[in-house]
């Protein structure tokens, strides 16, 4: 039968969008390539080998200048406590995260505080006030040094135009110099990143190291393949110098899996329910905050817990990124205190995008842990073609435009928790914490009411949007106060959210009513980073280290989320090398092909958490955890 014109459009549009979002993440994990690139230059340029520890302030500020940062005393001693004795190159590479090198616009903007006549100059003599007496105050000898180089000096002036373009062209010239000779020194091509230089599709080539013989063990633990899933021993040709080594292959095919559906009961429509929306935030230096809940039962019932993306309106033409991140809900009984949480279970059965766990809950108090690999959330760099418009004038009247409205519409879907339409003082607090880091109080709230529409005591979509306008009102237009609302809330300069995933958690009781309310808005504690290591090593395949009894690595696959923990049991701390060189259409929260952990003793933690880099593609997990000592 021929398809019919209508159709073959579709069909076009669909491969179209497909194709676009395969290559927005290919582009996405090019930009993690570059940047682990520059890392791995500027440490090397230091150091003999990525596995060599930094060892001194000396060390840690030398570094950061290779990679083209310029740190203060106050930054190196932010990361170089009394308590530090070493920082590895996991640790490097989570700083320049952080520390992000100044743009000329920052510099300039910092300039231009100075320069209030906006001359493009700066006297020496404020120069020389400023510089020794505000801030991280410096020598006279170092402000001399600045007033010497003529390339930006005259007359007693400061040209700060030249000043700023001479320091971010020496900024990057360190980068580039790096990366030069990384490139041209055999010797530094051959650290311990594998056997074969690799080059991905976006042709970024990974330095190799040299082959050395490979321990590998294989374990009595066995998971019975399924068709198009398969568990294999590897023993990949070449790895570091060490103690002992495990390798781990999981083979997936496209869009697997397989023996994680989510299985509701037909009755399921009869049963009680209690529902709540919430929120992963990533910040600045890519951690992940999230609301956590506590949830009510009355009496033991059936219960059915489910978690997923929740499908906000976005404006015409704009994709839903946080679509495609991955969810989950880690449960956990309340005893005596809240320090004293055990593990129940977490949501690793899997319907579409629906992520969730069925079975029997005493009477009680449980918290509700939401949980993201990070994988899929993190930094992105899109290309902004211009910053988009908040508010016009209209006969003089300040207007939020068409827009803006669309976004503080999103906004409020967001934050309305309980889904009433309406926001309660406890939703705002949540809104304001995450926006300016301060609560509204009751006193405030009621001028709120006295200004703003509100029923019951709860502030309408109406009220919100107002009072989005009057701040814009009290700065006079000026949109930067909202912005930075904007940006904290996970939106671009396009009112794209793009580093935010909005969720929401539905609880489905058979016995009695669930009760369930947001407590928190905070960073994965350690009781989550506890349940997922417990979930890992209860459920997971534990492979022993031949030579090291003390050493296991627990791996765990759960719906299209591969999870490994390594476990300490000696009196010392080890360092373990890991590697995913040969693994195939894979993404790692770590961002690393190859890195290092440091594994305390008598503990456990999370190496990795990997997922498909394109779920219509098959996927290959082979990962080589080695003790080096």
């Amino acid at each position: 039968m021929a398809s019919s014109p209508e159709s073959n459009a579709s069909l076009s549009i669909q491969k179209a969008t497909s194709s676009e979002s395969s290559q927005e993440k290919k582009s996405q994990h090019t930009e993690e390539a570059i940047f682990y690139m520059n890392c791995r230059a500027a440490y090397l340029t230091v150091l003999k080998s990525s596995l060599e520890n930094i060892k001194s302030k000396e060390q840690l500020s030398l570094v950061l200048q290779q990679a083209g940062r310029n740190p203060s005393q106050e930054t190196v001693n932010k990361y170089w406590t009394s308590q530090t004795t070493t920082l590895n190159f996991d640790d490097f590479c989570t700083i320049l995260k952080k520390e992000k090198p100044a743009t000329k616009t920052e510099l300039h903007e910092a300039f231009g505080k100075i320069d209030t006549d906006k001359t493009g100059y700066i006297l020496h003599d404020e120069l020389y006030k400023i510089l020794t007496t505000r801030g991280e105050k410096m020598t006279e000898d170092e402000v001399s040094a600045i007033i010497r180089q003529a390339d930006f000096n005259c007359s007693g002036k400061l040209d700060y135009n030249k000043f700023c373009d001479l320091y971010v062209t020496t900024s990057e010239q360190c980068c580039k110099a790096a990366r030069e000779k990384l490139e041209v020194d055999s010797r530094w091509r051959q650290q311990q990143f594998g056997s074969q230089a690799e080059t991905s599709s976006e042709g970024i080539t990974l330095p190799v190291s040299k082959p050395s013989p490979r321990i590998s063990r294989k374990t009595d633990h066995k998971l019975a393949p399924t068709k198009g899933e398969s568990r294999t021993p590897s023993r990949p040709s070449s790895a570091p110098s060490c103690k002992a080594s495990i390798s781990t292959t999981l083979s997936m095919g496209a869009s697997s899996n397989r023996n994680t559906k989510l299985m509701e009961p037909d009755t399921m429509k009869e049963w009680q329910c209690a529902q709540s929306k919430g929120c992963f935030y990533l910040e600045e230096d890519g951690e992940i905050i999230s609301h956590k809940y506590k949830l009510h039962l009355p009496q033991r019932s059936t219960v059915c817990i489910t978690i997923k993306p929740f499908n906000v309106r976005q404006g015409e033409g704009k994709s839903c990124h946080w679509l495609s991140v991955d969810t989950a809900l880690y449960i956990l009984k309340e005893n005596e205190t809240q320090e004293n949480l055990q593990l129940v279970s977490f949501t690793e059965k899997q319907n579409k995008e629906v992520f969730g766990w069925k079975g029997e809950l005493g009477s009680g108090v449980y918290w509700l842990l939401p949980f993201t690999t990070g994988c899929r959330l993190k930094k992105v760099k899109t290309q902004i073609t211009g910053e988009a418009k908040l508010v016009y004038r209209d006969d003089g009247e300040l207007a939020l435009t068409k827009e803006f409205r669309a976004a503080l519409l999103d906004i409020f879907e967001t934050i309305d928790l309980d889904g009433n339409g309406l926001l309660s003082l406890e939703e705002y607090n949540f809104f304001e914490l995450r926006t300016s880091g301060e609560k509204c109080d009751e006193e405030a709230w009621a001028v709120c009411k006295e200004n703003f529409d509100m029923k019951k005591n709860e502030l309408t979509r109406q009220g919100f949007m107002d009072l989005n306008l009057m701040e814009a009102n009290d700065r006079g237009g000026d949109p930067r106060d909202l912005w930075v609302t904007l940006l904290s809330l996970g939106y671009n300069k396009a009112l794209e959210m793009t580093e935010a995933c909005p969720f929401i958690i539905d609880i489905y009781a058979e016995k009695c009513k669930p009760r369930i309310k947001a407590i928190y808005l905070e960073a994965g504690s350690w009781q989550l980073n506890r349940a997922i290591c417990r979930s890992v090593v209860n459920k997971g395949e534990a492979q022993v280290m031949d030579g090291c009894e003390n050493v296991i690595v627990y791996t765990h696959k759960a719906g299209r989320r591969i999870t490994s923990v390594i476990e300490n049991k000696s009196e010392n701390k080890v360092i373990i090398h890991v590697n995913n060189e040969q693994s195939k259409n894979c993404l790692s929260n770590r961002g690393l092909t190859v890195f290092a952990v440091e594994v305390a003793p008598k503990s456990m933690m999370v190496s990795q958490h990997v997922m498909p880099l394109n779920e219509q593609e098959e996927w290959l997990y082979n990962c080589v955890h080695s003790l080096l000592r």
